[in-house]
């Protein structure tokens, strides 16, 4: 198998005839890709930005993005209550989260020992998910928001390219933790949400912040 990785650059690369049959695509710019006379069958994308701004993906000349983002609302009761703007709204739709997030822990604990350890098709285990979960909020709350001068738990796992866009990586844990750590962790970090939610009020959503991933670049407390 041919591997292409950073800093290849295939930016404006053609491809005619060729067969790409079980390519896999990881963190990378497909951004304005043309298809044309392909057979797509069985094809799998995930594209968590696809659903913000004004972002289209044209399958046959239809843009699809906005049925994909009315099927997940469907199928995830709360999800459409996350673009709420009014403190009333967000607390509403963190409960929603927090009703959901409990049925999720219960049918983990529901499988066989171990299992929340288990990575499938190189996807990150449901307990590094949980890690995640952990670093965002301390990336988006504890730090920006909350001003805690060492935002991040140790528990926390950062993405794959952390290390590489020059953060510090030694402020979390290597290996595996125990999980039982791990969502004592989250427990506490979903109630740092939960605090910051009773008492926020429309004046404190409107505050203007920096984005923790661009600093030069300010946005809402309620975005």
């Amino acid at each position: 198998m041919v591997t292409f990785s950073h800093p290849d650059d295939l930016t404006s690369a053609a491809f005619a005839d060729v067969s790409l049959r079980g390519a896999r695509f990881t963190r990378s710019d497909l951004s304005g890709v043309v298809m044309r006379a392909v057979d797509i069958a069985g094809a799998d994308i995930d594209a968590p930005w696809l659903l913000g701004g004004e972002n289209a993906l044209l399958v046959n000349g239809v843009d699809v993005a906005p049925f994909v983002e009315a099927e997940l609302d469907r199928r995830f009761p709360g999800r459409g209550e996350r673009r709420a703007k009014d403190p009333d709204g967000l607390r509403a739709a963190w409960a929603k989260a927090e009703a959901a997030w409990d049925a999720a822990l219960r049918r983990v604990a529901g499988m066989p020992p171990g299992t929340e350890d288990v990575s499938v098709d190189g996807e990150w285990s449901f307990a590094q998910t949980v890690r995640h979960l952990i670093m965002a909020t301390d990336t988006w709350l504890g730090g920006p928001v909350l001003g805690h001068e060492k935002p991040y738990h140790p528990l926390g796992l950062p993405n794959a390219e952390y290390g590489t866009d020059g953060y510090d990586l030694s402020v979390f844990v290597p290996g595996t933790p125990p999980y039982a750590e791990v969502l004592e962790a989250r427990a506490g970090r979903m109630a740092m949400v939960r605090d910051f939610l009773a008492g926020v009020t429309a004046a404190d959503l409107a505050v203007t912040r920096s984005n923790p991933w661009s600093p030069e670049h300010e946005v809402t407390t309620g975005s």
